[in-house]
């Protein structure tokens, strides 16, 4: 395997990392600006010295030269419940958002002014249809036309990888023409279920505070107050005599879950775990919900339960992102390969 470096943007608690360290890369340089998710991502990777907060007036001369550009640029002006949110608050989404919709193009221009091998970017499903198609449009056009690179995408379900269904666009591009397929994409051919992540509360694992109890069983801070069950009750029954679809989603360890998303930490109503029929449901701890994500024990979760649930529910599937890496890497080293012969040539 050829070395090669890549940069983290955007980078949240370090899913996309995780994935390029998986076949051999070295990150150089990472930027995210949210304090917490800082506190995450090194406590994990450590303290390293090209580690920057905003990215959006970070020169991009400045940026290290690196072979493969990373990029989990936000989702939220471009998924359904971003959108639905803005509308009904009479604010702009998708490019209009400048806070956030516009960052892509923070990602364009070090692409254009340190040119690396190849890139993987990273979004929501919905980034395919927004506005009709032409967001995308724009981007496309922007990697393909205006920067010259070879670009795939695809929409992967996570599912087959862990027991979420949880769907998002997949960009990866090449600075010179390779033969890179979609084919070659390892997808495992047998979906995990819920009681793979799960605590099994029955004595067997005792991670203890503060998640499980000494016994292994998680703790009662998890569980729904009874109030708050009837609530959600109440409120799916209200919505399906509407006839809409709004409602919690309760599971049991041999079902697949729903999108997690970063609002679990309010209700964890689209992710309930089924506890009897007399019983009120519990959410998933943060542990689980890393494992969701599919981040092994060893990750660490140094915030609070409200912060971590917000991580994970922003954060990439970790064995997803391994195997695109995988998919990627021999025309990663193709490319790499082909640059070193022209320059020393």
């Amino acid at each position: 395997m050829i070395d090669f470096t890549f940069i983290d943007l955007f980078a949240g608690i370090g899913g996309l990392r995780l994935g390029f360290e998986s076949i051999g890369g070295h990150c150089v340089f990472t930027s995210e600006w949210n304090e917490w998710s800082k506190k995450t991502y090194q406590a994990n990777f450590g303290i390293e010295e090209n580690f920057i907060g905003d990215i959006v007036p970070y020169p991009a001369e400045d940026v290290p030269d690196h072979d493969v550009l990373l990029a989990g640029f936000p989702c939220q002006p471009f998924s359904i419940a971003g959108v639905s949110k803005k509308n009904s608050l009479g604010l702009p989404h998708g490019f209009e958002c400048t806070t956030q919709g516009t960052l892509f193009f923070d990602v364009a221009r070090i692409l254009a002014t340190k040119r690396p091998k190849a890139f993987l970017l990273e979004n929501v499903k919905n980034l395919v249809s927004h506005n009709g198609g032409q967001t995308f449009e724009i981007i496309k056009n922007t990697l393909e036309f205006d920067l010259g690179y070879q670009i795939f995408w695809k929409t992967v379900d996570g599912q087959s990888w862990v027991p979420q269904h949880r769907e998002r666009i997949i960009i990866v591009g090449f600075k010179t023409p390779v033969a890179f397929s979609w084919d070659d994409l390892d997808v495992p051919k047998d979906h995990p279920l819920l009681k793979n992540i799960l605590h099994p509360e029955d004595g067997t694992e005792n991670l203890g505070e503060p998640y499980t109890t000494p016994t292994g069983k998680v703790h009662s801070k998890y569980v729904l107050t009874d109030h708050l069950w009837q609530y959600l009750q109440d409120y799916a029954a209200k919505h399906k005599a509407r006839g809409n679809g709004f409602g919690f989603g309760l599971v049991t360890g041999e079902d697949v879950a729903r999108t997690l998303s970063a609002r679990y930490y309010k209700d964890g109503s689209e992710i309930l775990i089924f506890r009897g029929a007399k019983e009120s449901p519990r959410r998933l701890t943060p542990r689980e919900c890393a494992r969701l994500m599919g981040f092994d024990d060893s990750y660490k979760i140094v915030v609070s339960d409200t912060q971590a649930y917000k991580q994970f529910g922003n954060s990439v599937v970790v064995p997803v992102i391994k195997a695109v890496a995988k998919a990627m890497k021999p025309y990663i080293e193709e490319v790499i390969i082909l640059e070193n012969t022209k320059v020393s040539a």
